[in-house]
């Protein structure tokens, strides 16, 4: 067997560092703060974790033979404002990554020109795959960003996931850009 595609390379790694940037912003939350919604209009960011863990085990479920909107699945009570503890919303997290990457990782070189479906609208796997990636990480900048602002709005620190303003030349000269 040789080397895996690279693009399929390449999309694994990225939500993988997706998934890490999501974690790694969580980790500088207390537990209510996942809850919290900015206005009426803004999911918190735990309805957020909800639908990404809702899509991930719907579009990944049997990702090859089945259309990727599943029949069972309750999109519209991912988006309810339910309060559950976060143990339960990090299972359902892990849940819906474990899937996702579990599928990846399965997928051949053969496999990325084979045709599946989405809410009964064909794509290449590669084409669903790189949608996905796309949905994920907008939803993930979400949470970055809401993260970031409930951390400062209750005069904490935040913790830079990235490059932090100001911190590009110092990072350049570490990486043996200068």
């Amino acid at each position: 067997m040789g080397k895996p595609d690279p693009l399929l390379a390449a999309a694994i790694h990225e939500l993988g560092k997706q998934k890490r940037l999501a974690e790694a912003a969580l980790a500088q939350l207390k537990d209510d703060e996942l809850h919290i919604r900015l206005n009426a209009q803004q999911n918190s960011i735990a309805v957020i974790m909800r639908h990404l863990a809702g899509n991930m085990l719907s579009r990944w479920t049997d990702f090859l033979t089945t259309d990727g909107e599943k029949p069972g699945r309750n999109r519209e009570g991912e988006f309810a404002d339910t309060r559950i503890p976060r143990a339960e919303l990090m299972r359902q997290w892990e849940a819906g990554w474990k899937r996702l990457l579990n599928a990846m990782n399965a997928l051949t070189d053969a496999d990325l020109l084979k045709t599946v479906t989405i809410r009964n609208e064909p794509h290449t796997v590669m084409l669903a795959i790189v949608r996905q990636i796309s949905h994920y990480g907008g939803h993930i900048g979400q949470i970055l960003l809401l993260a970031k602002h409930i951390t400062l709005a209750r005069g904490r620190t935040w913790t830079y996931l990235t490059i932090a303003p100001g911190g590009s030349e110092q990072y350049n000269k570490r990486m043996g850009m200068t």
